[in-house]
């Protein structure tokens, strides 16, 4: 039997953004010890909540700030989701103080650092450490071909630079980089055909890129103010990416730390990073929900870090 879950406090946080209306709304139940071995519950909470995911922590060792976060969408449960991590750790971040956390998920254990806003007005910054990642080239035929039927778009709609791969950093994402910004911005796809594909061969989201630029322009953040990279970074690309989520239940997911964090992987595997690289990635402008994703990769750790921040979105009522 499903608990009732008309009680249970659920934040609202936008992620990779520092404007409530910008960024990937989520979820947040800091306390969901009552629903941790119901996912039909969880699954409700998400369904009711209506973004493309809900996070939950199940379990904590509030000593060592570890916790135990699971993801739903409002269909299924998600075993990673990078923009519901990023609102998860900032909700704790503003009740508890900075500092490091320990997520342990579906998909691995999952490090975040916290840091407050520099000058004590903006809202807190969170980097997630993703699980190794993954990339190989995409099967042309069984993978490729049925993708870009769905999508409305034709081989010559791709970049020849940037083959098509599938990723992985917690979750499988198809990563197709289209040829121009207008093919990138013009997406209608079929949905059922879509979500058909997708769950045919497990992926979470289809990556769709665009690279604006390959040079210092990574510097910068979503509202335009300066970011400058960790130490030892050097800035690489820019990127404009969509990712449609038919299978959560969503057309489009306005910012994808996970497929963000994949990216940064199949970037190492094209040996495209030859040092520490800073990747900037803008997502929802599309959407009129414009997000921010900075991404620290280096080419000898298939590891990849995940910055951005994340705002609460005031309720009414």
């Amino acid at each position: 039997m499903t608990a009732p879950t008309t009680d249970i406090d659920v934040l609202h946080y936008s992620a990779f953004t520092t404007h409530p209306d910008g960024g990937n709304p989520a979820g947040v139940v800091l306390d969901a010890a009552a629903l941790a071995d119901d996912d039909a519950a969880m699954t409700a909470v998400a369904a009711r909540v209506g973004y493309s995911e809900t996070a939950f922590i199940t379990e904590r060792d509030e000593a060592a700030r570890r916790y135990r976060l699971r993801y739903f969408s409002p269909l299924a449960e998600v075993a990673f989701c990078g923009h519901a991590t990023i609102a998860t750790a900032v909700a704790l971040a503003d009740r508890d103080g900075p500092g490091e956390l320990v997520f342990d998920t579906a998909s691995g254990e999952i490090r975040v650092e916290t840091t407050a806003d520099g000058d004590g007005d903006g809202p807190s910054r969170a980097t997630l450490t993703s699980v190794p990642t993954r990339s190989r080239p995409a099967d042309p035929g069984a993978e490729v071909e049925p993708t870009l039927a769905a999508l409305r778009w034709s081989a010559d709609d791709l970049d020849p630079a940037l083959p098509p791969h599938v990723a992985f950093a917690g979750n499988d994402h198809l990563v197709l980089a289209a040829a121009t910004r207008e093919r990138l911005a013009d997406l209608d796809y079929d949905y059922e055909a879509l979500e058909a594909v997708m769950r045919r061969r497990g992926w979470t989201t289809v990556h769709l890129v665009w690279r604006e630029a390959a040079d210092g322009a990574a510097n910068g953040s979503a509202d335009g103010s300066a970011d400058s990279p960790s130490d030892g970074l050097t800035n690489g690309f820019v990127f404009h990416a969509r990712d449609p989520f038919p299978v959560g239940g969503v057309v489009e997911d306005p910012a994808t730390g996970a497929a963000a964090a994949a990216f940064g992987g199949y970037l190492r595997a094209l040996g495209l990073v030859d040092g520490p690289t800073r990747v900037r990635i803008r997502q929802g402008e599309d959407m009129g929900r414009p997000s921010d994703l900075l991404l620290d990769v280096t080419p000898d750790e298939p590891r990849v870090r995940v910055s951005g921040q994340a705002v609460r979105i005031p309720q009414s009522g």
